[in-house]
């Protein structure tokens, strides 16, 4: 990785420098792939010819390949036959294949290579791989792919690099009763003898494809069932294996098809393809996968049921399909030129998938959300010192993967949101259309996004842009204030949740907008752009940085500013979005020595008259941000919190009450459920029997006794304060539920038993056939809520790691986000010796910037401790939550 000693990457840094890329001697122009997926041996046999543009006199060509064995190559050149017998060398740490021939092709040629070869179709989620699903009591299996990043190499010889966009023609050969997809439609299917099965399969043939980078090439085999709608231009269909209910894809299928006529509105551009198809993939490592044409997913991100799904899932599965399909564009017809780009494709997506959901859904008021989820978890994870830029160099494969994460994805949408903001919507929009017009089917950087921005709006994008997007962190605004004149003095240093920034990690300046609120407006116009500046407000009675939280920074005010911003709130000056940010804001500031957390307690606590869901979604992320720091401090305090938050949601929860109309209103709902459970499990008594009540219901075979949006809370509920008993139903309920979103919710509350017993049991299950390579994760989050259960991931981590790389391959996305469950919810600067110990001698290749971030988290938590154990408890004393009984 090409980083500055200090852990920044400068505006001047080559970025491509130090890549390990294929030689350009050569360039693909057009593959024809024929693939037969053996689902006896799970195998696959395959052929592909590859068109070349020979660009350098070659007597040698360099392409991709992971487990694949070859078995011929041909090379000719015209209609020259130049070999049949190529020497052929294998570098396996390249994960590249290189052809030498004595005659050499001169440049200016059209070369034509052809391997045949046999593939895997392996069990990792990744190139053409195997997925499993059981229909009228057999375990059946479709062949699909996953290449992003860098697995296409896994499925067929390539040149698998971004910027070798080349064309492609598909064809499948399978059984007849089996469904064949691509990113083109059918173009034929004609009876084929196999030499595999000794009888006749069809082979399938789709329409070339245009200019593409491999990673967006997909293709399936197997049983499936689809729905179709005419609604949009071309058709969209959803597909989904036959245990499976298709109707299930209708919500899906119809906010496609409006998503498709208002991207093409909105771009100006038409979707160039011509169909769309989306795939329910019953073992998927991602959310969902942009392939052009032929978008796949996990179940549950896809297939909607309104009788057993909430409102949070139905708002998550809006955000994933909108997402994907603004890939169709951003990503797919204008790609990154390589994967420090990765932002350009995933930042748009996220921040394009809030601002068509706010379209389609004004009431769902997602902007909102946006500050407590897409903000705050890019804020979170680049306040460690082992962040990245958003353009962060790399080089080999191993360590794309790895940037797949908040800050790719959700400061890359941030940044996009703060320009927005900046240039105006209408104009950002503006710039995106010449943006796409100018490099269809192209490849492109950076620069080219902001010179089309600026283009658009007459102004230096370019400059302002490149320090957020080319350094790392972001900064913390000091706000001070002058007592004697409207004047404020604020000031710029780097944010770190350690709090222990150095010199050389302080050198950047950012362009700070200020967004300043005052009772006259909003001013749009300032910008923070040195390390101090003095700027006037109107009036000193108000004001407040930041409006909306649409910049990129947390403001420090003092405490009497803050206590004033209070007051502010309950006044209705100040927004939603203003409120969420300001309590994220001093909780951040708190936990990192800029302030007391007896500061942030109190705040929360002077907002227990909030009326909005977002605000207390932020209120008790803060609380619970306190409890995990505190969680093995003695059980004193940690119940004296729990108190706490008990006394800030439970008249709350009880007046907004757990019962829900047809027609709730999508935001209540999600408000309800928050209180229900906050109050549930922190002990409010009532809830608690009302929830037992729900769960012995059910347990009794009423599945409509627990509505949706409480499941996660009364399964949770349930089990803390139940046993044996609790845990049989919800692991049966897992094993045996028809709907996937049901399953999850159950394997996911596994998580949260108390006792010894039933945590081995739960940690039984990642490494259990019962449980899908894709869901480790899900009964192991819940484990972190208590001391014993932080302890028993660690242990069942370092007994059983063989096992867990063997299910969890190093490089692919799976290994990383275990070894964070099982390593960040420490708290002491001993336990971190430990994990850093255990490590050591270790390869740590493919997970290790998950494993630097996760030492970052437990330190930052130390120091929070070490600085403020003695003020939360001297807090809770003081407001009657520690040292006797207190009544609510």
């Amino acid at each position: 990785m090409c980083r500055s000693k200090d852990g920044v990457a400068s505006a001047s840094v080559d970025v491509s420098k130090g890549r390990e890329v294929l030689p350009t001697n050569v360039k693909p122009l057009h593959y024809h792939l024929t693939l037969e997926p053996n689902f006896e041996k799970f195998t696959y046999e395959g052929k592909v010819v590859i068109d070349l543009d020979v660009k350098d006199d070659t007597s040698s060509i360099s392409l991709n390949s992971l487990e694949i064995d070859i078995h011929s190559t041909d090379i000719s050149a015209g209609s020259k036959k130049i070999t049949s017998t190529p020497k052929i060398a294998y570098n396996e740490d390249a994960q590249v294949s290189t052809i030498t021939f004595d005659e050499t092709i001169p440049a200016g040629s059209k070369a034509q290579l052809t391997h045949t070869f046999t593939g895997q179709l392996n069990d990792k989620m990744a190139g053409f791989y195997r997925s499993s699903f059981k229909h009228n009591g057999q375990t059946k299996y479709l062949a699909t792919t996953q290449m992003e990043p860098t697995d296409a190499r896994r499925a067929f010889p390539c040149f698998d690099e971004p910027a070798l966009k080349a064309e492609y023609t598909i064809t499948l050969i399978a059984d007849h009763h089996l469904t064949c997809l691509s990113n083109m439609d059918q173009l034929s299917e004609t009876d084929v003898e196999s030499k595999m099965t000794g009888s006749k399969r069809k082979a399938v043939t789709f329409r070339r494809t245009p200019l593409m980078s491999t990673y967006l090439l997909a293709f399936i085999v197997g049983e499936l069932n689809h729905i179709e709608t005419n609604d949009f231009r071309v058709p969209v269909r959803v597909f989904a294996t036959p245990d499976k209910d298709i109707e299930h894809g209708r919500f899906s299928l119809e906010l496609a098809a409006r998503t498709l006529d208002f991207y093409e509105q909105t771009f100006d551009s038409r979707f160039p393809l011509p169909k769309m198809d989306m795939v329910a993939v019953p073992d998927f490592s991602a959310g969902a996968m942009e392939n052009w044409g032929l978008v796949t997913y996990r179940v549950v991100d896809v297939l909607f049921d309104p009788k057993t799904s909430g409102a949070s899932t139905k708002e998550r599965i809006a955000e994933v399909v909108q997402h994907e399909l603004a890939h169709q564009w951003f990503g797919n017809l204008v790609t990154m030129d390589f994967w420090e780009g990765l932002w350009l494709n995933e930042g748009f997506a996220t921040w394009m998938s809030w601002y068509s959901c706010n379209k389609f859904y004004p009431e769902w008021k997602v902007w909102q959300g946006y500050v407590v989820d897409t903000l705050q978890g890019a804020l979170s994870l680049d306040s460690l010192r082992s962040s990245h830029p958003i353009e962060v160099p790399v080089n080999r494969a191993e360590e794309i993967n790895q940037i797949f994460d908040a800050i790719s994805y959700s400061k890359g949408s941030c940044v996009l949101r703060m320009i927005s903001k900046y240039l105006g919507e209408d104009i950002f929009m503006e710039g995106i259309r010449r943006y796409l017009k100018k490099h269809a089917y192209g490849n492109t950087k950076t620069e080219d996004l902001w010179a089309a921005l600026s283009d658009a709006s007459g102004k230096p994008v370019e400059k302002i842009m490149d320090v957020w997007t080319k350094n790392v962190g972001y900064p913390v605004v000091t706000v001070n204030e002058d007592t004697t004149s409207n004047t404020i003095k604020l000031k710029q240093n780097r944010f770190l949740r350690t709090a222990d920034v150095k010199p050389e990690e302080d050198r950047t300046l950012f362009p700070v907008f200020l967004g300043l609120r005052t009772k006259e407006g909003v001013s749009d116009d300032l910008t923070l752009s040195e390390r101090e500046q003095e700027f006037k407000v109107p009036d000193k009675d108000f004001f407040k940085l930041n409006t909306d939280h649409s910049g990129i920074y947390r403001t420090l005010y003092s405490p009497t500013r803050l206590e004033k911003l209070g007051q502010a709130a309950k006044q209705g000056l100040l927004s939603v979005e203003d409120r969420a940010g300001m309590i994220a804001d001093a909780g951040a500031l708190a936990s990192s020595g800029y302030g007391k957390t007896s500061g942030i307690l109190s705040l929360v606590k002077s907002f227990n008259d909030e009326p909005e869901f977002v605000v207390w979604s932020e209120i008790l992320s803060r609380i619970a941000s306190i409890r995990s720091s505190w969680v093995f401090e003695s059980e004193s305090t940690r119940d004296a919190l729990k108190s706490f938050q008990l006394s800030l949601v439970s008249s709350k929860a009880h007046s907004k009450g757990w019962t829900f109309a047809p027609d709730e209103d999508h935001i209540q709902a999600q408000f309800k459920a928050l209180l229900f459970g906050s109050a549930g499990l922190a002990g409010d008594e009532q809830i608690i029997k009302a929830a037992q009540d729900m769960f012995s219901k059910f347990k009794a075979g009423d599945r409509s006794a627990i509505h949706p949006n409480l499941r996660a809370s009364v399964y949770a509920i349930a089990l803390r304060h139940g046993g044996t008993e609790e845990y049989d139903t919800l692991f049966n309920e897992y094993l045996t539920a028809g709907d996937a979103d049901e399953r999850n919710s159950a394997l996911r509350s596994l998580g949260r038993v108390t006792s010894d017993e039933l945590i081995k049991r739960t940690l039984s299950l990642p490494l259990s056939d019962d449980v899908k390579g894709q869901d480790v994760y899900l009964p192991l989050g819940g484990l972190r809520n208590e001391a014993k259960g932080v302890e028993a991931l660690w242990a069942w981590m370092t007994s059983n790691w063989e096992a867990i790389e063997k299910k969890c391959p190093p490089g692919l996305t799976m290994l990383s986000g275990v070894v964070q469950l099982c390593t960040s919810g420490f708290t002491s600067e001993e336990q971190l010796k430990e994990v850093q110990k255990w490590f050591e001698g270790k390869k740590t290749k493919g997970f290790d910037r998950a494993l630097e971030q996760s030492a970052d988290s437990v330190r930052a938590k130390s120091q929070w401790l070490a600085r403020d154990r003695g003020d939360v408890e001297g807090w809770l004393r003081k407001e009657g939550f520690l040292g006797k009984e207190r009544k609510l």
